[in-house]
This record gives C-alpha cells, sequence and structure tokens, in this order.
C-alpha cells in the first residue's frame, strides 16, 4: 500500500467516523454548556430567594410567615410590608422569565416547581393576594396573568 493510498483510506476514516463523532461530541459539549448555564441561572435566583427571606427576617412584626393577615399593621408597617411583597413579586416575575417555558424537560419543570411552590405559599397570604393588582401593574402580562391565575387555584388555599 503506498503512501497516497494510505492517506486516502486515513481521509475516508476521517470523514466516515472522525467527522460524525466530532459533530457528536459538539452537540453534546453544547447540551451540557446549556445545563450548567439554567442550573447556574437557578442557583442565582435561589440565592435571591434566601437574602429575601433573610429581610423578611429582618421584620418580624409584620408576621410575613404567617398564613393568615397581619391584622392592625400601622401606615409604616404597611409600607414595609408593601415594599417587601414588590421585591418579591419582582423576584418571582425573574423567575418565571428565567425558568418558565411551555415546553419543559423534567430537570427544567422541577427547578420551575419549586418557584411555583414558592409563588403558592406566597399566594395563600390573603394580604399578598389582595396586594397583587398594585403589585402586578408594568410587570410582564404574561407573569401576571400566570400568578394571578395561581392566586385563585391555589392548592394552598384549601390548607
Amino acid at each position: 500500500m503506498s503512501t497516497l493510498e494510505i492517506w486516502e483510506l486515513s481521509s475516508y476514516v476521517v470523514t466516515v467516523v472522525g467527522l460524525p463523532l466530532a459533530i457528536a461530541v459538539f452537540i453534546f459539549e453544547q447540551r451540557k454548556e446549556r445545563d450548567n448555564e439554567e442550573e447556574e441561572v437557578y442557583q442565582l435566583l435561589s440565592d435571591n430567594y434566601q437574602e429575601f427571606l433573610k429581610i423578611a427576617l429582618e421584620n418580624p412584626d409584620l408576621r410575613l410567615f404567617a398564613t393568615e393577615e397581619t391584622p392592625a399593621l400601622s401606615a409604616e408597617q404597611r409600607e414595609r410590608m408593601f415594599i417587601i411583597f414588590s421585591m418579591l413579586t419582582s423576584l418571582f416575575e425573574r423567575a418565571y422569565l428565567l425558568l418558565y417555558e411551555d415546553d419543559m424537560n423534567e430537570k427544567q419543570l422541577r427547578r420551575w416547581r419549586s418557584w411555583e411552590d414558592y409563588m403558592g405559599e406566597w399566594c395563600n397570604r390573603s394580604d399578598f393576594r389582595a396586594s397583587l393588582p398594585v403589585l402586578l401593574r408594568g410587570e410582564d402580562p404574561e407573569f401576571a396573568s400566570y400568578i394571578q391565575k395561581l392566586a385563585l387555584t391555589s392548592p394552598f388555599l384549601a390548607q
């Protein structure tokens, strides 16, 4: 077998085996990178929610972790509560815009459901639900529709 024939055979091997393998590796790496980016987004949102919870803990007089509405708030307390609810709504909208899709795979759906649970828990509070029309002004219309529907049908309401 001559050198020319060896090079020709090698080029066929590369074309038949190497090129499809390189394409498969490239597609695999792209998917892996996309999964890593989605995980990073989810983690950043989760970190933001943890920061929000710290703010809620710093305001125990508002009783934000009680399921029932906090009675007899002063004007200053109502303002703080509204600001906290605004922060929360903004965080929920960001999660919706970054994580929610109509056709999610299992991993994406699992991530989204954790946010849906957070939203449902807060929608269980009557004062949060009552504030939604004002909180949702200027927010993404699809998100607003989503959380309003969740507030009306929340499984947490039955508890």
